[in-house]
């Protein structure tokens, strides 16, 4: 009788202890959302023009495709995807996920809250995220306990802002021309897109298709963390099966991946299950 009450007590002082990490954990993200949603909106519209010059063609045709009228930026988008993913690119072991993408267009930054699936009955939350121009990652496990937690760094900030723009293609208003991004052409299937967040300056190569819309995005040299330290690492995306959400259109499914010894190895490969688009009067 003794051992079930120790048992017991041990279980009840578990289960407080779980509720008070989650509770702590929500508080953290709701903190983290607040931040976001302070950063103060441009007043611009979105332009298919830069004022230097002209967009490069192929920019200019995906924008008015994309966006049509609808040339009113929101404020959040807030996308839900699944897919799975691989913490290692040289790993074979892929795990389900699922998560909800909150990105400001217009406002430099995101919060991606993911769910990941490591076993029957044990998952991690990781949240990335882009707020203020300072890129962070945490991972939780069981939404309780956290495990990893980075912040602020500038290949941190360079490699969440790299992220920022390549997945503009779910909310193309931050692919308009602004005085944070610019465009400058490199042939008839391709541009290149230069963003500044704060500090931190980024270049993405997009590459389009016949049809208008982006194909994928490429950097030769994106920070990422390999064996324990940073480097900088040739990354792709691909995109494809384009839908209309809420009037926009954005591909359904994409991946990404480093490369190593010159071959792509993709680590991420997900599909967007919804996209809703809030405003601030909404």
């Amino acid at each position: 009788m003794k051992i079930l009450a120790v048992i017991g007590i041990l279980l009840a002082v578990a289960a407080i202890a779980a509720g008070w990490g989650y509770q702590r954990q929500r508080r953290e993200l709701q903190d983290l959302e607040a931040r976001l949603l302070r950063r103060p909106l441009p007043d611009f519209p979105v332009e298919t023009r830069s004022d230097d010059a002209p967009l490069p063609a192929p920019v200019a045709r995906y924008l008015q495709l994309a966006l049509g009228e609808n040339r009113t930026h929101p404020e959040t988008v807030e996308i839900h995807q699944s897919g799975e993913l691989r913490t290692d690119e040289m790993s074979e072991q892929w795990m389900p996920f699922t998560a909800t993408h909150l990105a400001m267009p217009r406002g430099c930054g995101f919060i991606w809250n993911a769910r990941i699936r490591l076993a029957p009955l044990m998952h991690l939350r990781v949240l990335d995220s882009l707020v203020d121009g300072q890129g962070a990652g945490q991972a939780i496990l069981q939404s309780v306990l956290k495990v990893a937690e980075e912040t602020n760094s500038p290949q941190m900030n360079s490699g969440a802002l790299h992220r920022f723009l390549a997945e503009a293609v779910w909310y193309p208003w931050a692919l308009a021309p602004s005085q944070a991004l610019r465009w400058t052409a490199i042939d008839d299937q391709r541009a290149l897109a230069t963003l500044t967040c704060g500090k931190t300056t980024v270049s993405l190569e997009f590459r389009f298709l016949e049809d208008g819309t982006v194909a994928g995005i490429y950097t030769p040299a994106r920070w990422g963390r390999f064996s324990g330290s940073y480097a900088q690492v040739p990354w792709e995306g691909r995109f494809s099966d384009y839908q209309r959400q809420s009037g926009v259109l954005i591909p359904s499914k994409g991946e990404v991946g480093w490369y190593r010894d010159g071959e792509l190895r993709t680590v991420w490969r997900g599909t967007v299950r919804g996209a809703r688009h809030h405003r601030r009067n909404d």
